[in-house]
């Protein structure tokens, strides 16, 4: 980590990026950080939410070619940085810093300002580590969400101009790698999040794989059944370490059992928008994602 003097003072910090994807996340990593406030402040971690962008990033990021834009979010980002304390990890947190919800379909891609706009932020926190993370979500489920989000003039508008059946998330991948080659980057599924949670919030903090949270199986309790629910009570007694992987193996487990379909499955209120296609999405996303598995530049979570 390197350190950055602004006017005279040294400051060492990492910055870390969660950046949705929209509709995967909707807030919970925020609440799981919150929950755990005392164990990230011993450990010399902050992060903050949406206010936090709306009022510092936001007017650069929707206006990444003007250089003064970019250089006043810099300096007022500067000027915060003593009103966090002593921290050597900063956690921003908004699906937004990837792109509005209307750009999340655009010119036929997923969020195709997505690589400019981390590049804008990589140039407003330079002289600072930058580590992106995102969570990425099945295009089946993604799409109607993403389409229904929208006013319907500008999704009839999508629709006519968008084949919906290339849209792949390896193309922003492609973009941010390009457009920001030397900022680190974390991705998962959403749909394994209940079996990550943790470890998504232990990476993002930079703490040891054992460390233990609090409340890093509530997302885990809220999707299963009573009697999941009290398996997981039991599992819990036992005090494994998060890493052992007896522990991950018997929580699948009970996800797989005593997962409630209402609580893991989504109407998705999209016109003409079938089994069969999700279906087909689906098989394109498991070798999307077996493919940034692979890759050696990117860190991919697993249960």
């Amino acid at each position: 980590m390197r350190r950055f003097e602004n006017e005279g003072e040294q400051i060492t910090m990492k910055v870390v990026v969660h950046a949705g994807v929209a509709h995967s996340d909707d807030g919970r990593l925020l609440d799981l950080l919150k929950a755990n406030t005392q164990v990230l402040g011993q450990w010399n971690v902050a992060y903050r939410g949406f206010s936090t962008y709306k009022n510092y990033f936001r007017t650069a990021l929707d206006s990444f070619e003007n250089r003064q834009s970019i250089q006043r979010a810099r300096e007022e980002f500067l000027k915060q940085i003593p009103n966090y304390g002593n921290f050597d990890r900063l956690i921003l947190s908004t699906p937004r810093f990837i792109g509005e919800i209307e750009t999340a379909i655009m010119d036929g891609q997923f969020y195709p300002l997505a690589g400019q706009r981390i590049a804008c932020l990589v140039e407003i926190f330079e002289g600072f580590e930058v580590e992106l993370f995102i969570g990425l979500r099945n295009p089946g489920s993604f799409i109607p969400r993403a389409l229904m989000s929208q006013p319907e003039s500008q999704r009839q508008r999508i629709l006519r101009q968008t084949d919906l059946s290339c849209l792949s998330w390896l193309a922003m991948i492609d973009n941010i790698r390009d457009l920001a080659p030397n900022v680190n980057f974390t991705v998962w599924s959403n749909e394994d999040t209940p079996l990550v949670w943790g470890d998504i919030a232990r990476a993002m903090a930079g703490l040891p794989e054992n460390a233990v949270l609090s409340e890093e199986y509530s997302l885990l309790s809220s999707l299963v059944s009573g009697t999941g629910k009290q398996e997981i009570q039991n599992l819990m007694q036992k005090k494994s370490a998060p890493c052992d992987p007896s522990l991950r193996s018997e929580l699948s487990r009970i996800f797989d059992e005593y997962a409630m379909p209402d609580a893991i499955e989504e109407e998705l209120d999209l016109e003409g928008w079938s089994d069969e296609i999700v279906s087909a999405f689906t098989e394109l996303y498991e070798q999307d994602l077996a493919m940034l598995e692979a890759m050696p530049d990117i860190k991919f979570l697993r249960p």
